[in-house]
C-alpha cells in the first residue's frame, strides 16, 4: 500500500501471552484500522516483546485477515520470537525484518 508515506509503527511492550493477548489483539486491530484509513503499511516493532505465545500469533493472523491491502511487517524480534515465526511459518506469511 504505502500511499500515505512511511509505514505506521505499532510497538507492543512486554510478554504477549494468555493474560495479555486480548489487549494486544485489540490494540493491533486498532492500528490496522488506522493504517487502512491513512493508506499506510504497518510495521510491528517487537523490540520490547521478550515472549509471545500462540495467542499472539492468532492475533497476528486475524490482523492480517482484516488488513485489506495494508502490508504488515514484523520487525525487531529477538532470536526467540524469530524462531517462533520460523517454526510457525509466519516468516512466509509476513515480511520479517531486523531492527
Amino acid at each position: 500500500m504505502s500511499e500515505g508515506g512511511a509505514p505506521m509503527v505499532f510497538q507492543p511492550q512486554g510478554k504477549i501471552d494468555e493474560t495479555t493477548w486480548a489487549a494486544f489483539a485489540e490494540a493491533l486491530t486498532a492500528a490496522v484500522e488506522r493504517a487502512k484509513t491513512e493508506r499506510r503499511d504497518l510495521r510491528i516493532d517487537f523490540s520490547d516483546v521478550p515472549y509471545m505465545s500462540s495467542r499472539g500469533l492468532r492475533a497476528l493472523t486475524l490482523a492480517r485477515k482484516g488488513a485489506d491491502g495494508v502490508e504488515i511487517v514484523l520487525a525487531g524480534a529477538n532470536a526467540k520470537l524469530r524462531e517462533v515465526f520460523a517454526i510457525s511459518r509466519y516468516d512466509k506469511i509476513f515480511r520479517v525484518e531486523d531492527g
